[in-house]
């Protein structure tokens, strides 16, 4: 009888939301959009989307295991949003660009923001391969 494996995912998600929330960062979730995700269309480029997840940002946000699901204001508009775990490149502090990125994915959360959003909330660009840091 074999036995599915939990994923770590939601879990480290979780993780660097908090530390976000600790350090008084915003949380940024980078996402490859798909066929499950609900988010505003108008807003995605190159099949990518970029949101901003703090607490001042979103209502009602669910961090779970399957999916990510808040409600969020694009243009003056409210949007419900679902965001299967699947489906998230990576997560990170706008102010900081330190975060994750998970293995499997194209490309890093930092090139996903370019042309998404105003210049006051793109964060620093990464140099080179993305790596872990030890977050204290």
């Amino acid at each position: 009888m074999a036995t599915s494996e939990t994923s770590t995912k939601p879990y480290l998600i979780r993780a660097i939301f908090e530390w976000c929330a600790d350090a008084g960062y915003t949380p940024y979730l980078a996402v490859q959009v798909d066929d499950y995700t609900q988010v505003p269309l108008a807003y995605v480029k190159d099949g990518k989307i970029v949101l901003n997840i703090g607490v001042d940002a979103v209502k009602n946000l669910h961090l779970g295991n399957e999916d990510i699901t808040c409600g969020g204001r694009f243009g003056g508009v409210a949007h419900q949003l679902i965001v299967p775990i699947s489906a998230v490149i990576g997560i990170f502090a706008k102010e900081t660009g330190q975060g994750l990125v998970f293995q499997g994915q194209e490309s890093s959360p930092l090139s996903a923001m370019e042309g998404n959003g105003s210049p006051e909330e793109t964060p620093p660009p990464l140099q080179g391969k993305p790596k872990l840091t030890v977050v204290k």
